[in-house]
C-alpha cells in the first residue's frame, strides 16, 4: 500500500542555478506514483527546457499565467485547486520577496496565492543573498504560512562555500511526505533504536549480527511524517541519517543503554527495534590476539545489559513500550513470553529465516501481538510495517 498514490504535487520552478536537480525529484516522485505538474518562470526555462520536464511528468508543462487549461478553465486556478501540495524548488530571493509581499504578477506566484494546499518552499542562492536582512525578514514572514526547507551548507555555483545550496533531493522528498501527512503524533516524543550492536573482541574484530537497521529507520522516519518529535540511537549502519530526527550513533549494548537513559523520562513511545548482542566478551584484548599454534580460540562471554529492563525503571505514567522480537522457531510463543516478561505493551514479531523477510531486507513479514490480541500482517515494505504499528497503536486507544 503506497500512502500517497496519486497525490497531486504542484512544482515550481524558478530561475536558480539549481533547477537541474529538481529533475531528479520529479523521477522520486513519478516512481512513488504522485501525479506531478509544472509551473515554471521564464527564468527557469533560461536553466532548464520545458520539453525535458515534460518529458519526466508526462503532463504539460505550464509557464503562461493566461494559459486556459482544457480550453475553459483558468490556469492558477485549476492547479491551486487541484493541489495536494505545492512546492517551489528552487526558491530564489526575487519569488520568495514576490510571496512576503503577496504579489501575484505571473503564473507561479498566482498560483500560490490561490491555492489552500500547503505549500513547501526550497530556497537555493548564493550566501550572501541568504545571508541578506531584507531576505531573512521575507523568509521570517512567509513561514507563519507556508513550510520553509532551510538550504544546505556546501560549495555554490558561484565557488563559495556557506548556505545557500539545494537541500538533496532525498531529503526534499521526504518533506513532502512529511507535509503530506496527517499528524496523529504531534506532540509525541518518540525514542526508536535500530541497527546492530557491536562487542569488541579487541582492536580488530568484533560479535555482532546481519541487522542492517533498516526496520528501525523507517519507523523513525514515518514516527517524524506523523509529528512526532523523534530521537533514534543507531549501532552501525550504511543507512543515510533519516532527514529531521535525531540521531545518535553507538556501538555496545552499553553504549545503547545509556544513551537511551538521556531521552527515557521524557518519551512517549518507545521503540525498541536494535539487535542488541545479547553476549559480549567477558574481556577485550588490548592489541590483536595473533594466531596461535592451536586450531581454537576460546572466547568467554557474559551477558549484556537488559536495554528494556533497564529503561522500564525510567517509563513515565502512560508511556509505551514497544519491542521487537527476531525468530527463527516457535516465533509467537517466544514473542508473547517476552511481552509478558518485558512488561511490553506491543511487541513486533518476524521469523528472521524467512527468505523476504528480516535483517538486510526491505520487506518484512510481522505479527504485532498485545495483551489482547494480535495482528498478523502480510509482506510488505518496512516503512509499510512502520504505519501499521502506529495505526495498531492508535485502534487500541494507547496514543
Amino acid at each position: 500500500m503506497n500512502r500517497f498514490n496519486g497525490k497531486n504535487i504542484i512544482i515550481g520552478i524558478t530561475g536558480g542555478i539549481a533547477g537541474y536537480k529538481i529533475c531528479d525529484l520529479i523521477r522520486l516522485l513519478v516512481k512513488e506514483n504522485f501525479n506531478v505538474e509544472v509551473i515554471m518562470t521564464k527564468s527557469a526555462c533560461e536553466f532548464i527546457t520545458p520539453l525535458t520536464i515534460q518529458t519526466l511528468t508526462g503532463n504539460p508543462v505550464y509557464t503562461e499565467l493566461f494559459t486556459l487549461i482544457k480550453e475553459s478553465k483558468i490556469g492558477h486556478i485549476s492547479l491551486a485547486e487541484k493541489a495536494d501540495c505545492m512546492v517551489i524548488a528552487p526558491a530564489t530571493a526575487n519569488v520568495i520577496g514576490k510571496i512576503a509581499s503577496g504579489i501575484a504578477d505571473d503564473l507561479l506566484t498566482t498560483t500560490v496565492l490561490a491555492t489552500k494546499a500547503p505549500v513547501l518552499i526550497v530556497p537555493s542562492m548564493n550566501k550572501n543573498m541568504w545571508e541578506n536582512p531584507v531576505v531573512i525578514e521575507n523568509i521570517k514572514k512567509i513561514s507563519k504560512y507556508h513550510t520553509i526547507m532551510n538550504p544546505a551548507e556546501g560549495l555554490l555555483a558561484c565557488g563559495v562555500y556557506g548556505s545557500g545550496k539545494l537541500p538533496e533531493v532525498d531529503d526534499i522528498f521526504e518533506m513532502i511526505k512529511i507535509v503530506l501527512s496527517p499528524k496523529p503524533l504531534l506532540g509525541k516524543k518518540v525514542l526508536v533504536t535500530a541497527g546492530p550492536t557491536i562487542e569488541e573482541i579487541d582492536p580488530v574484530r568484533f560479535i555482532s549480527n546481519y541487522s542492517s537497521g533498516k526496520m528501525g529507520y523507517a519507523i523513525a522516519r514515518v514516527a517524524k511524517r506523523l509529528g512526532a518529535e523523534v530521537v533514534l540511537v543507531s549501532g552501525r549502519t550504511a543507512l543515510k541519517k533519516p532527514y529531521g530526527v535525531e540521531t545518535h550513533y553507538v556501538k555496545s549494548a552499553k553504549d545503547m543503554l545509556n544513551k537511551c537513559k538521556e531521552f527515557i523520562e521524557d518519551t512517549d513511545i518507545l521503540v525498541k527495534c536494535a539487535a542488541v548482542a545479547d553476549y559480549k566478551p567477558e574481556s577485550r584484548a588490548d592489541k590483536k590476539i595473533k594466531k596461535g599454534k592451536d586450531n581454537k580460540l576460546t572466547l568467554n562471554l557474559i551477558k549484556n545489559p537488559d536495554i528494556l529492563f533497564e529503561l522500564s525503571k525510567y517509563k513515565k505514567k502512560g508511556a509505551i513500550f514497544i519491542g521487537f522480537a527476531a525468530e527463527t522457531e516457535d516465533a509467537e510463543k517466544n514473542a508473547i513470553q517476552k511481552l509478558t516478561n518485558k512488561n511490553l505493551d506491543m511487541i513486533v514479531v518476524n521469523n528472521v529465516a524467512e527468505k523476504d523477510a528480516g535483517f538486510e531486507k526491505d520487506t518484512n513479514r510481522v505479527i504485532l501481538i498485545t495483551k489482547t490480541g494480535k495482528l498478523p500482517l502480510p509482506l510488505m515494505t518496512k516503512e509499510e510495517v512502520a504505519y501499521n504499528i502506529f495505526d495498531h497503536l492508535k485502534s487500541l486507544s494507547l496514543t
